[in-house]
């Protein structure tokens, strides 16, 4: 049975409200009599603030309609905004191309990163100096967590304003952009650091908690998105050597509610469907403990009759394009797509309909998305749509045997890339890959279109491998679009970055 946890970040110091770059934050109101200068003192004050760290980060992934998911996997060839034409229009704007710095998605999630990175600022430099004899510990989670930030603000922004200690005084807000690489160099070390401090996965009690083989793999990562290919395939090497994780025999059970934080999840966001939200009293433009961008990607009620498919309907964004639906069907992939999504002709067979209006569907292309879809079984009352307890998951195992491949491969090690590859491939009923070199890579890049499919990776991959402007021209992507913009606010209101400063072309 699923364990429920419920993250609460206790209001017992300062929760920062800055993005990189603000004076305005907030002093919560104390739960009790606590000495700021005592406190993390305990194991359960430590524990307190990881656990608002953790919190931020799904905050981060589930802000009101300004989530960091949906701002990973809008863009690209996968993902269509759906909905109506004119609902959301930030978010149609990052499906057509046509953002600009002011954009609040864009601004929403770069502010939500600098509030979870300062939160571990706080925590490390409290503990540092404390005389807590676990300190170490806590230390390295909150470094991992820091890092992993930070390697999704250098993905998305480019070179970022690099805050690793808390400003004590006014003048200590503005900071100037960093380069990427200066940006990487830190994420190594405080990867480094974690690593050496965090337990193994077997020795967490608490399976949402990062282990040390989920923060080589990110290390792995970060190096890959480097091109230090030699440096990554080690780190992933030590994983998968490890025998920490492993694929879910089904791949259709990845997603499903039995197999959160399972054998297949390196890194993981809990939501709950406990809390008994109602539309009076849900918690909008706060902090959900569910996960409202469920509802919000579900088929529209409108338009699709899903029930006879084990699916309830939602709001209608996040639909699949027709381009990943014949991926699949090109690749003989039946397993994986059954799993992702359905066709409508298959829906129509299985007891649904699409009805849709004279005016057409937006953004429809014949296909529903299966993969964190809407299911019953997910959600309770007593207002069912507010109450959906889907976890994302950031991190899996076989997206680790996928990057391992593709070091090995532009490390000209073929045989090992084809062992990681082909476990992959072999949960998807797909028979063996025997080609080498480039065509081994060019089926690596296929391999991870189908299997991380709405996962958030695909624009991304694009990105690094220098295939957007093949694949997304098509779609109003040009080359400035490689980066998000800074966001405007950030700008205003930092004196060490100008408009000249701005990523080219916004």
């Amino acid at each position: 049975m699923k364990k429920y946890i419920k993250i609460i970040t206790l209001g017992i110091l300062i929760l920062f409200n800055y993005t990189s770059c603000s004076s305005d934050f907030t002093e919560v109101e104390p739960i009790g009599k606590v000495n700021e200068v005592d406190f993390l003192s305990t194991d359960e004050e430590a524990e307190s603030v990881i656990y608002g760290i953790y919190d931020l980060m799904a905050w981060n992934y589930n802000r009101d309609w300004n989530s960091a998911f949906f701002i990973k996997v809008l863009p690209g060839d996968i993902a269509n905004a759906g909905s109506t034409i004119g609902d959301q229009p930030a978010l149609q704007q990052l499906d057509d191309f046509q953002y600009v710095a002011d954009n609040p998605v864009i601004t929403g999630v770069w502010e939500g990163y600098y509030k979870t990175i300062g939160l571990a600022n706080v925590l490390i430099e409290k503990l540092e100096v404390s005389e807590l004899s676990t300190k170490d510990k806590f230390i390295a989670e909150a470094k991992f967590l820091r890092a992993y930030s930070y390697l999704e603000l250098v993905t998305l922004y480019g070179g970022v304003p690099l805050r690793i200690s808390t400003p004590t005084s006014i003048n200590e807000f503005a900071l100037a952009r960093s380069t990427k690489s200066e940006v990487y160099v830190q994420i190594e070390n405080d990867l480094a650091d974690a690593i050496n401090g965090l337990p193994a996965r077997s020795a967490i009690a608490q399976p949402f908690r990062i282990s040390k083989e989920a923060a080589e793999a990110v290390l792995g990562k970060v190096y890959l998105f480097q091109e230090k290919y030699d440096l990554a395939a080690i780190e992933f090497e030590k994983v998968i050597s490890s025998q920490a994780f492993d694929l879910e025999p089904d791949f259709a059970d990845v997603w499903s509610s039995s197999s959160e934080n399972g054998m297949e999840s390196l890194i993981e966001l809990t939501y709950v469907s406990t809390e008994a939200y109602s539309w009076g009293n849900f918690p909008w433009g706060g902090r959900p403990e569910s996960n409202i961008h469920a509802q919000l990607m579900g088929p529209r009620g409108d338009v699709f009759d899903v029930a006879a498919i084990g699916v309830a309907n939602g709001w209608g964004f996040n639909l699949p394009t027709s381009k990943i639906g014949t991926a699949f069907d090109a690749a003989g992939d039946v397993t994986r797509k059954n799993a992702t999504l359905i066709s409508e002709a298959d829906l129509v067979a299985s007891g649904g309909n699409v009805y849709p209006p004279d005016t057409g569907i937006h953004d429809y292309e014949g296909y529903v998305r299966l993969k964190y879809t809407t299911r019953p079984e997910d959600t309770a009352g007593p207002t069912t749509e507010l109450n959906f307890g889907i976890n994302w998951r950031l991190l899996r195992y076989a997206d680790v045997l996928l990057m391992a491949a593709e070091s090995y491969n532009k490390n000209n090690e073929d045989s090992k890339a084809l062992i990681e590859l082909n476990k992959v491939r072999s949960r998807a009923n797909l028979t063996d890959v025997t080609a080498t070199g480039t065509a081994l890579f060019d089926a690596i890049v296929k391999e991870r279109e189908l299997e991380l499919a709405f996962e958030g990776q695909r624009f991304w991959d694009l990105i690094r491998w220098g295939l957007a402007e093949t694949e997304l021209s098509s779609l109003g992507y040009t080359s400035k679009n490689e980066v998000f913009p800074i966001p405007a606010n950030e700008i205003s209101r930092n004196t060490l970055i100008n408009q000249e400063d701005q990523n080219p072309g916004y």
